[in-house]
C-alpha cells in the first residue's frame, strides 16, 4: 500500500518522498538502475513504449527508474506536476532559457543572479539575438520598466547571489502573467524546506542539487519542477533532445543525500542567525545581510514569503577586499571554496571569484562590492564558528 504524502508534514516527506520499493528483491533502499538501455518484452511492447501507450522506460537519456525516483520526490517537495533532474545546475539554467527563448525573444533576469546564469545569456544567447535586461528585481518598478511586448522570461533569483536581496514571487508572477511571459525562480538558496516558489504563483522552479537538496559536496546537478503538465512536457522535450541528463548512480547519491534535507537545513539556518546577529553586532564589519535580521531591508518580505531565513549570509569588513583576504586568510573551520549548502561551512569572496567575468561596473550596480565576504554556514558547533570567525576578525 503506498504512503499519501501530500498531507504530511516536512520531515515525513523528505524522509519518505519517491519512495518505491523494490518489487523484485524488497530492497528498502532504491535500487541504482546502472543501465543505458532497457529490453522490451516483446515488438508491441517496444512500439508502445515509443509512442507513449506504455510508461515503460526506453533509454536512460529518456527516462531511468531511479533518477525518476528523485525527480518524484523534490516534485512532491515543491508541489509540482512533475520534475527533471539534470547533469549540473548549469545544465538546468540552460534548459529553461533553451525551452523559453529564440531570436528576438527578451528575458528579465535579477541583476545579482549566480554569475554563470547571467553570463551564459551574455554570451553565449544573445549570438543567436535573444535580448535580455538585468535589473535589480527586488524593485517592482524596475521589473516592470524592464518588461517588453517581446519579453518571453521573467527569471528571478531569490534570495540573490551573493547579495542576499530578496524579489517578491507573488508580485513577480502578477507581473510576469500580465505580459504573456513565464516566471522561472531559482530556489538554490532557500531548498524545498525553506521558500516553495510554485505555491506563491511562479510557473517553474530549479536548483542546483549540488548545494542544500544533495548537501555532501560530492555531487554536482541541476532539477526543475514545472507547475503544470504543459511546462514539464516543453522543458523535458528540451533535456531529452539536447542530453543534459542526470546519471543514475549521481540520482540515487542524491536521493540519499536528500533525506536529511530538513534536518540540515534546520540546524544551519539556527547557526546562521547566531553568527549573522554576532557579524552585526562587532565593530570591525561594516555592514551585515541576512534576511533574519531586522536590518535587512526586506525583513518582513522574508516573513511573508519564507519559512525561515536560510543560512547564507553576506558582510564586508574594515579594509574593503584587503580586510575581506585577511578573514578569508585566517578562518580555520569555514573552507575557502565556492558553492554552499553542505554539512560544512564555506566562505568566499564573490568579486575575485564567483563573479570575477561580471564587469566591474555591473558588479558594483549590482551590490557586489570589492569586500562582500560570502558565507554559507553550515552544520558546525556555533560557539566553534563564532570563535574562529572571532579570532580571524581579531587580525584586521
Amino acid at each position: 500500500m503506498s504512503l499519501d504524502l501530500k498531507n504530511k508534514g516536512i520531515n515525513t516527506r523528505v524522509t519518505h518522498a519517491g519512495e518505491n520499493p523494490d518489487s523484485v528483491h524488497g530492497s528498502v533502499g532504491v535500487p541504482i538502475y546502472q543501465t543505458s538501455t532497457f529490453k522490451f518484452k516483446d515488438a508491441e511492447h517496444g512500439a508502445q513504449c515509443f509512442t507513449g501507450e506504455d510508461a515503460g522506460y526506453i533509454y536512460t537519456r529518456i527516462g531511468n527508474p531511479t533518477t525518476n525516483t528523485f525527480e518524484e520526490a523534490v516534485a512532491l517537495l515543491e508541489h509540482g506536476v512533475g520534475g527533471m533532474a539534470t547533469g549540473s545546475g548549469m545544465a538546468a539554467v540552460s534548459a529553461i532559457y533553451m525551452t523559453y527563448l529564440s531570436a528576438g525573444a527578451h528575458m528579465v533576469g535579477t541583476d545579482a543572479v549566480y554569475g554563470s546564469s547571467r553570463m551564459v545569456i551574455e554570451n553565449e544567447f544573445s549570438r543567436f539575438g535573444v535580448e535580455y535586461s538585468f535589473v535589480d528585481t527586488s524593485d517592482l518598478d524596475l521589473v516592470r520598466q524592464a518588461m517588453r511586448p517581446n519579453t518571453k522570461l521573467l527569471y528571478i533569483e531569490t534570495p540573490a547571489n551573493p547579495t542576499i536581496k530578496l524579489t517578491d514571487i507573488a508580485a513577480c508572477a502578477k507581473i510576469a502573467h500580465e505580459f504573456g511571459a513565464v516566471l522561472v525562480v531559482d530556489n538554490t538558496f532557500m531548498s524545498p524546506i525553506l521558500q516553495n516558489p510554485l505555491k506563491l504563483g511562479a510557473d517553474v522552479v530549479l536548483h542546483s542539487i549540488t548545494k542544500y537538496i544533495n548537501g555532501h559536496t560530492d555531487v554536482v546537478g541541476g532539477v526543475i519542477v514545472s507547475k503544470t503538465q504543459e511546462e514539464f512536457d516543453r522543458i523535458k522535450g528540451v533535456i531529452n533532445a539536447t542530453g543534459g541528463i542526470m546519471d543514475p548512480h549521481q540520482s540515487w547519491l542524491v536521493l540519499r543525500g536528500m533525506r536529511t534535507l530538513s534536518l540540515r537545513v534546520t540546524r544551519a539556518e539556527e547557526n546562521a542567525a547566531i553568527l549573522a546577529s554576532y557579524l552585526e553586532a562587532h565593530p570591525k564589519v561594516k555592514w551585515v545581510r541576512y534576511p533574519g535580521l531586522k536590518s535587512h531591508p526586506q525583513h518582513d518580505l522574508a516573513t511573508r514569503q519564507m519559512s525561515g531565513y536560510g543560512s547564507m549570509i553576506s558582510f564586508e569588513v574594515e579594509g574593503g577586499a584587503q580586510g575581506g583576504a585577511v578573514i578569508l586568510n585566517r578562518v580555520k573551520i569555514p573552507q575557502l571554496a565556492v558553492s554552499l549548502g553542505g554539512y560544512e561551512s564555506l566562505i568566499q569572496h564573490p568579486a575575485s571569484m564567483t563573479h570575477h567575468n561580471i564587469p566591474e561596473d555591473e558588479r558594483r550596480e549590482a551590490g557586489i562590492s570589492d569586500g562582500l565576504v560570502r558565507l554559507a554556514v553550515g552544520t558546525e558547533d556555533v560557539e566553534d564558528l563564532q570563535a574562529d570567525l572571532e579570532q580571524a576578525l581579531a587580525h584586521l
